[in-house]
């Protein structure tokens, strides 16, 4: 394979450096999918192909998956499950929210397994039966409420059956019959590389410098923060004008400085593990936006008074939306890729300062100076 590997190399160095770009619609690739997670990937759909001994086939095997807030937890195992391999391999997915099971959700998970197991047609022949339970544990860790869930598994489920467990607390970790899985958020450099093809689109971020190092900064300031990139890249990208991309840094200064002073830390990894947010002075209104908290919902919902991502653009950037959006509102975000979950924020703008005065304009050899 490599016996001509030099004159390879040789014909590739012969074309010019220009012609080494990424595709024009790179920007549309990664709006669509799970970016960075493609070894992860593989190691989940290795856990769940892996056939269990035969002295170990009587009990579920268990994977606990760690990570924090808004890492991509959910994501990563709802691409799993739509894995080929995977959905050729479980005759039955079943998806289980936080770990309170009462007698009457023990009972229901039991009359599913039953009903699956009086219902064996081909398919079920063919992929032999086998269950994917998946769990996720929002609050803290109920080990009652996992033994019982456990001991129901053993009992009920088909053999070669497997368990996966998400949490932010690594209490799950004892758990599990492999080693977990630990998601951390995307390194430096991936996460950059994330916002820049995101932010710039179709454009080189080589012929705009400038431009460039503004955005990394901007991608600095976010501390990994997936929503916050997509929302940001998304009206930066409409606007590659280098007063515009300014206007957007300090802003996004202003928010981490006065967040920090009053909170400490950062406002995004801050709202990643759902805690309120101080996102400073909103445009010519001189009012500061307050995020309380933010909700996840896995389906479409009415929500009050939600404002579209395009109304927060006007609200970071100008003053007639701040102005009518006085006290508390909501906006929603929602993702493009599965599970297409919707994210509500609960925002308030406090009391907005009367806008100062206007400057006089002087005139200075016959030029206006603001």
């Amino acid at each position: 394979m490599v016996a001509d590997a030099d004159v390879l190399v040789l014909l590739l160095m012969s074309y010019p450096r220009r012609r080494y770009r990424q595709p024009y619609s790179m920007h549309l690739m990664l709006y669509n999918c799970m970016f960075g997670r493609q070894m992860e990937t593989e190691h989940v759909i290795s856990f769940l192909l892996h056939a269990q001994p035969s002295h170990g086939a009587e009990e579920p095997e268990v994977l606990p998956i760690v990570g924090p807030g808004m890492v991509g937890k959910t994501t990563l195992v709802t691409h799993v499950c739509k894995d080929e391999r995977v959905r050729d391999r479980f005759s039955e997915i079943v998806l289980l929210n936080d770990l309170d099971f009462t007698d009457a959700d023990l009972a229901a998970f039991r009359r599913r397994c039953s009903v699956r197991n009086g219902n064996r047609g081909s398919s079920w022949n063919r992929k032999d039966g086998k269950f994917l339970v998946v769990v996720e544990v929002a609050g803290d860790f109920n080990e009652d409420a996992w033994s019982r869930l456990y001991s129901a598994s053993k009992r009920w489920v088909p053999r070669g059956s497997k368990i996966i467990v998400t949490s932010r607390s690594d209490k799950i970790t004892k758990v599990g019959t492999v080693r977990p899985l630990t998601l951390e958020f995307l390194p430096r450099e991936a996460y950059w590389y994330f916002f820049r093809t995101l932010a710039f689109g179709s454009a080189d971020p080589g012929a705009y410098p400038r431009l460039a190092n503004m955005a990394m900064e901007v991608a600095g300031n976010m501390n990994g923060a997936f929503i916050s990139a997509h929302i940001t890249a998304r009206f930066l990208r409409g606007n590659l004008d280098a007063r515009f991309w300014g206007k957007v840094l300090a802003l996004y200064r202003e928010f981490v400085d006065k967040h920090g002073s009053r909170f400490g830390g950062n406002p995004f990894a801050t709202l990643n593990q759902g805690g309120p947010a101080l996102f400073g002075s909103m445009g010519g209104a001189f009012a500061d936006l307050m995020i309380h908290h933010h909700n996840e919902c896995s389906s479409p919902v009415e929500v009050p008074d939600v404002m579209t991502v395009q109304w927060l653009d006007l609200l970071m950037l100008g003053s007639e939306v701040v102005i009518r959006a006085q006290g508390k509102f909501q906006f929603m975000w929602t993702s493009p890729i599965p599970p297409y979950y919707s994210h509500i924020y609960t925002c308030e703008i406090l009391g907005s300062k009367p806008a100062a005065a206007k400057r006089k304009r002087s005139v200075e050899n016959g030029v206006a100076l603001s």
